[in-house]
């Protein structure tokens, strides 16, 4: 009997630990059926990830002083012409000088310049030139000229368009695309006059106008077979995200079917699952993802001349994660910037989001404050 109750006190341990152990095996998630609450990651960006690498790195960028115009504090990003400025290539002499031709032009003793960087730079250390592009003029644009600031952003902008015109995932205006076109003539001009260095790779954000531009800009160039216009879109190169519908991309399939021609990125979903109604991104959310996608490119490219057609307020959030002083693009402009990438094995600093505002609305437009 004693034997008996013996084995039955061991049964009820053994039992109760059992127990025990798959309630805590249910609460760490490794067994199917546990109905707790886990961790959501972000939507787009893990802070403590790491590109190419499983060992603790980061990198960091820095903006390149001295080359470009824009670079300096003195240069007014509202009057600056690209195109009267050999897109704003300083000219200056370069410690490479002497292996280039004497007849070379300012941008091939650039090139030759930035090939000895890279050649003679640490192995964590990289240099590349990318080719910043905002979009042409879109109706979303255009409308907010028509209605004024304040009623589009409380009232027209909460809309898909008017009985004229639709702004959600906005196209160009006519405006749009002549403003692209002066693009792709400038660089053509670029190429003619001055042999620049095209670029090897083209990024482009999802929203329609930039697919746009894109291809206005470059599609007609007369690039060599080594370098095709072959633009990836990415996410993240997006404008900042608000509760606009200017900035509500278009499904993955209208897309593609749109621009067939042009890469879309792994893992890029159907519908835009990025973008809340009456919600805006901030900035601090909005360089996280910045930093994310330029750690995407310069993690996997290899090549030095980058072109990414975005734009406004992401360029500016670029620019800022790059530590280039404020340069505000009119649409249709273009900022070339010289880029130091430095990958630093350990930890970064830890980055938090913040929550995203609501964005602020009226029930029936204000007075129209714009400039007839």
């Amino acid at each position: 009997m004693e034997c008996f109750s013996y084995r039955f006190l061991i049964s009820i341990i053994i039992m109760l630990s059992l127990t025990v152990w798959f309630s805590i095996l249910s609460i760490a998630g490794a067994v199917p059926g546990g109905n707790f609450p886990r961790a959501t990651p972000a939507p787009y960006y893990n802070p403590q990830s790491s590109t190419g690498s499983h060992a603790a790195s980061w990198i960091n960028y820095t903006a390149v002083p001295g080359f470009f115009l824009q670079d300096d504090a003195t240069t007014v990003p509202s009057t600056f012409d690209y195109t009267q400025w050999n897109f704003g290539l300083i000219n200056r002499t370069y410690p490479t000088d002497s292996h280039v031709s004497e007849n070379a032009t300012q941008w091939r003793r650039f090139e030759k310049y930035i090939t000895s960087l890279n050649k003679n730079s640490p192995k964590n250390v990289n240099y590349k030139v990318l080719f910043m592009g905002r979009h042409g003029e879109g109706f979303h644009n255009a409308a907010e000229t028509y209605y004024g600031t304040p009623a589009w952003n409380c009232y027209y902008s909460l809309m898909d368009g008017n009985a004229t015109v639709t702004w959600a995932d906005a196209h160009l205006n006519s405006n749009g695309i002549a403003q692209a076109q002066t693009a792709a003539d400038y660089w053509l001009s670029r190429i003619q006059l001055q042999n620049i260095p095209l670029p090897q790779s083209y990024y482009t954000s999802p929203l329609y106008r930039c697919l746009q531009t894109a291809n206005v800009t470059f599609s007609t160039l007369p690039l060599p077979k080594s370098r095709p216009f072959k633009p990836l879109i990415k996410e993240l190169f997006r404008e900042g995200i608000s509760g606009h519908t200017c900035d509500r991309r278009s499904n993955r399939t209208f897309i593609h079917e749109s621009f067939p021609s042009y890469k879309i990125e792994k893992g890029f979903s159907e519908n835009d699952l990025l973008w809340k109604e009456l919600e805006g991104e901030v900035a601090t959310d909005q360089d996280i993802r910045s930093k994310k996608v330029l750690d995407e490119v310069f993690g996997s490219d290899d090549n030095t001349w980058l072109s990414i057609t975005s734009h406004s307020g992401e360029i500016a959030s670029i620019l800022r994660v790059l530590n280039h002083q404020a340069f505000r693009l009119t649409t249709g402009s273009i900022i070339p910037v010289l880029v130091k990438a430095e990958t630093i094995h350990g930890n970064a600093t830890s980055t938090s989001y913040l929550p995203w505002t609501t964005i602020s609305t009226c029930t029936s437009p204000p007075a129209n404050t714009a400039t007839p």
